[in-house]
């Protein structure tokens, strides 16, 4: 297993979790077919140079812009290749999933473009701008539990009780073919990156990521970044097995107590380092893509940039990729983040 950074993380109580068996790995070629079911809803996202973030950085950097989506998100990629796959009857029964927010914004996008029926559980305080474009793309909005994995064990019980289609934000081979077309236009432009870094919270986005890399630009260094307040995927990437850890992040994108078998599965095999951000991190990740690109980024989607601000001494000279992946942050995140400058 690749190494990770050892001193940026602190003890945490862990308990293995339960796994989903026979789960499907994506391919190349499925990012790939991703990408042309998209195509005709979605152009690729800007990948943009800023001379001043980069002197910042201390790396040569480049910022792909999913925050400039339909719904402020990478995710919206992957709702649009699951639900363009669905069958009639399966959009006709209707989808449910839960989500923090983006995950849930991708389908109820993607369930309105394609004629179904999609309940979005989401956890008690949950975003509220991302609620209200939930609800505004048609979705049934229900708030359950005090965060993600509760929202989601509410799901699956319902899913099964109702025969809906249920949508899993992590453990669904066309929602990581779908993200992963992210990386598959970074890597059209910029095919000589030293390093990919790539926010994770159900991991989705890094696990497609690594498909691509390893096949197009093996000599790309993937990184995973994740909330210091949110460890378990990292937690799970290094001891080899599923685990569930204490979440107190306000980064709502990372805010998992849980990691997924198949995402995991993916991320053991491609991810070449992992690293966690605090909460300061981000937030002053957010401040500098304010400042330095006139972007705004939600604090997830800030994350890798703060791995980057990191990670300036391996990264010093190098050509570095990072992802903002979304840019929902509400009004009431933003004031106060910049008010705690």
């Amino acid at each position: 297993m690749p190494t990770a950074r050892e001193n940026d993380e602190t003890p945490h109580e862990r308990n293995t979790i339960v796994t989903v068996p026979e789960l499907k790995e994506p391919i190349l070629a499925d990012v790939e077919s991703a990408r042309d079911r998209i195509r005709p809803w979605l152009p690729p996202t800007a990948l943009r140079s800023y001379p001043a973030l980069s002197a910042l950085a201390g790396t040569e950097l480049f910022v792909k812009h999913e925050n400039h989506q339909p719904i402020g998100a990478f995710k919206i990629r992957g709702g649009i290749n699951m639900l363009s796959r669905l069958s009639d009857e399966e959009r006709g029964r209707g989808v449910i999933s839960a989500s923090t927010g983006n995950h849930g914004q991708s389908i109820a996008y993607a369930a309105k473009l394609f004629g179904a029926r999609a309940i979005i559980t989401v956890p008690e305080g949950a975003n509220p701008a991302k609620v209200d474009s939930m609800l505004a793309l048609g979705a049934e909005v229900v708030f359950h539990g005090k965060d993600f994995d509760e929202a989601r064990e509410e799901v699956e019980r319902r899913a099964t009780a109702e025969g809906l289609r249920y949508i899993h934000s992590a453990n669904e081979p066309l929602l990581i073919a779908g993200v992963g077309t992210c990386a598959l236009e970074i890597i059209e432009e910029e095919p000589d990156l030293d390093a990919l870094i790539v926010p994770i919270g159900g991991g989705s986005g890094a696990a497609g990521a690594g498909l691509v890399i390893e096949s197009l630009s093996p000599r790309t260094k993937l990184i995973g970044v994740q909330a210091e307040e949110a460890p378990a995927a990292r937690l799970s990437w290094k001891e080899g097995t599923l685990v569930e850890a204490p979440m107190t992040t306000k980064a709502e994108g990372l805010a998992t107590r849980c990691a997924f078998e198949l995402t995991q599965g993916l991320l053991r095999k491609h991810l070449d380092d992992f690293v966690l951000v605090s909460e300061e991190e981000m937030s002053r990740a957010v401040r500098m893509l304010l400042e330095k690109t006139r972007n705004l980024a939600e604090p997830s989607g800030a994350a890798s940039l703060a791995a980057a601000l990191k990670l300036t001494d391996s990264l010093a000279g190098k050509k570095t990729g990072v992802i903002l992946s979304g840019g929902n942050i509400s009004p009431g995140q933003l004031m106060n983040l910049l008010a705690s400058a």
